[in-house]
């Protein structure tokens, strides 16, 4: 047996262990090991988890950096429930940022590897973006590719769009070539109504919010307006139906208007007259206005008001009359009316003896009293203008057949003419 035996069995050995150990320790992948020169992470780093449409060739360990400088690596990559990129990446908890971060995946140069850039919007929410969190694909992006740019060159240049481009550019030569003045004109028209839009801007936005109020509006009402519509169908249809009559309607209305306006041009002159004439009566009207309203609600009650509803009541009615009586000339119009007193003695034989007159007044007079007439004993004093009576032959001359001489010297009303206004 050969010496060298026994030295390549320990080697084997040897290796052997080493690589059995080893797969303990490499059991994630070499991915699971961190590459020299990445990212500090510090001593308490936080994870928060990014949703991408596209993630390119992004790979584990790949760095994250925010401002062009590593704060923390990618820890894993996976598809989420739906089938978006979910990457999970540890950042150093030292670096602070905002709730609303954003992310997208960048390249380091033309041929170099992705990282994932994490910056903040220009106004960022106040506070600090919590531990477990997670950037939603609203927030997030991936830059163009360099095989998307030189793919769209090769497009270009490779008869793509040059024809096209080459066309269109001698097309405007020759419409710009001597029309240089009027180009000049539409332009400065265009900048004015270029600035007019812009000094309007407030309330084109204000018509496009209304506009899109309204779209709104008819879309939760879009039931109701199908209802309407369907509804319309058979007046639409009656319409179409009557068409010929609202035709001759139509035309008869034209002639209408055509003999209205005729009379009311004949007819000009006089309605302004009359309207000149109303003018005054209008005027009074109107300085009477506060008057006139209180006097209607008199018009269906005359000659009784409102106020003297309250005075009836039942078959009598209450009455407050004040009387103002003249004694003189009730006494000159009781000799003057030329009548003679009726009984044997005048006047003072109808009136009752003083103490029947007086008693309800003065109460029970003493016995001692005498009575006396009220007017006294004897002959009266003349009245005032008292008229002798004079004798007749016999009964009196009947109104129809009394002649001028038979008649007053002064008829006044009788004896309460003064009364009820027929004396002085």
């Amino acid at each position: 047996m050969n010496r060298r035996t026994p030295v390549r069995l320990a080697a084997l050995a040897t290796v052997t262990a080493l690589l059995t150990s080893g797969c303990g320790v490499l059991s994630g992948g070499l991915r699971d090991v961190e590459l020299p020169g990445g990212a500090d992470l510090g001593d308490d780093p936080y994870e928060l988890t990014i949703e991408f449409t596209d993630v390119v060739d992004l790979v584990p360990q790949s760095l994250v950096k925010v401002a062009d400088v590593p704060v923390g690596t990618v820890r894993d990559i996976a598809v989420g429930p739906d089938w978006t990129a979910e990457v999970t990446v540890l950042v150093n908890g030292d670096v602070a940022l905002p709730p609303d971060a954003r992310a997208r995946v960048r390249t380091t140069s033309l041929l170099g590897e992705k990282f994932v850039e994490l910056l903040a919007p220009e106004n960022a929410a106040p506070g600090r973006i919590a531990d477990g969190a997670t950037i939603p694909l609203l927030r997030t992006g991936r830059a163009a590719e360099v095989e998307e740019v030189l793919g769209a060159l090769s497009l270009l240049l490779n008869g793509g769009g040059i024809a096209q481009i080459r066309t269109i550019a001698n097309e405007l030569n020759q419409a710009l070539t001597g029309n240089e003045t009027e180009i000049r004109a539409l332009l400065d028209d265009l900048d004015v109504l270029v600035g007019a839009l812009d000094d309007r801007k407030s309330e084109i936005t204000r018509a496009l919010d209304e506009i899109n109020r309204l779209s709104g509006t008819l879309e939760d009402r879009r039931e109701q307006i199908s209802t309407v519509l369907a509804d319309l169908s058979p007046g639409l249809r009656e319409l179409e139906d009557q068409r010929g009559k609202l035709v001759d309607l139509l035309q008869s209305l034209d002639r209408l208007s055509g003999v209205a306006t005729d009379v009311v041009n004949r007819s000009r002159d006089d309605v302004v007259a009359d309207l000149e004439a109303l003018r005054p009566i209008l005027a009074k009207l109107v300085e009477a206005g506060p008057d006139l309203v209180d006097s209607l609600p008199l018009l269906p009650t005359f000659p009784f008001t409102d106020g003297s509803v309250e005075a009836f009541a039942g078959d009598y009615a209450n009455l407050y009359v004040k009387a103002d009586l003249d004694l003189s000339h009730v006494l000159e119009n009781l000799a003057r009316s030329g009548q003679p007193f009726p009984g044997p003695d005048g006047l003072p034989g109808l009136l009752p003896p003083t103490s029947q007159l007086l008693g309800p007044l003065l109460g029970p007079t003493s016995p001692s009293l005498p009575d006396f007439p009220l007017l006294g004993e004897g002959d009266l004093l003349p009245l005032p203008g008292e008229v002798e009576p004079q004798e007749t032959s016999g009964s009196p001359v009947p109104p129809e057949e009394r002649t001028s001489e038979d008649e007053p010297e002064d008829e006044d009303g009788g004896l309460l003419g003064g009364l009820f206004g027929g004396g002085r």
